[in-house]
């Protein structure tokens, strides 16, 4: 399901050490450099951890209250676990980088067997979504 203006463009997941987000001007000014990207993590102070990148186009729905669920299951949990992040309403083009970060992720070498990523808006409703090709059961043959 997804609203008619609003889209993930692309949804990229993988891992990333803490020396990925460090830059020089963050050693002489203390702040982390985010390159134009909204970052939010489970952990803001652990910052390696497994990621989804989100490029996210609106141009004309609000996305006030709106917020993003990730939903993955890994080899080390057997339930499958939620997390979720705020969205900006900004109208346009953002790019997001959404991290299970600290305990909630178990390290470089873990993948996820499967995943999904939805928007949804503040009364509920998925404005979009992506997955991985495990995440849906096949359809039944019989």
């Amino acid at each position: 399901m997804k609203a008619a203006d609003v889209e993930f463009v692309r949804v990229w997941p993988r891992y990333r050490d803490v020396n990925t987000f460090r830059f020089v001007s963050e050693y002489f000014n203390g702040v982390e450099e985010n390159d134009g990207i909204i970052i939010e993590r489970t952990q803001p102070k652990s910052r390696s951890g497994y990621y989804f990148f989100v490029r996210l186009k609106h141009t004309t729905t609000s996305l006030k209250g709106a917020h993003f669920s990730v939903q993955f299951i890994t080899p080390y949990w057997i339930e499958g676990r939620e997390k979720t992040f705020p969205a900006v309403d900004t109208p346009g083009e953002q790019k997001y980088l959404l991290g299970l970060t600290g305990s909630d992720w178990t390290g470089r070498e873990t993948h996820p067997i499967a995943w999904k990523v939805d928007l949804i808006s503040e009364d509920g409703k998925i404005l979009s979504s992506s997955q991985s090709f495990l995440w849906s059961k096949p359809p039944a043959h019989g």
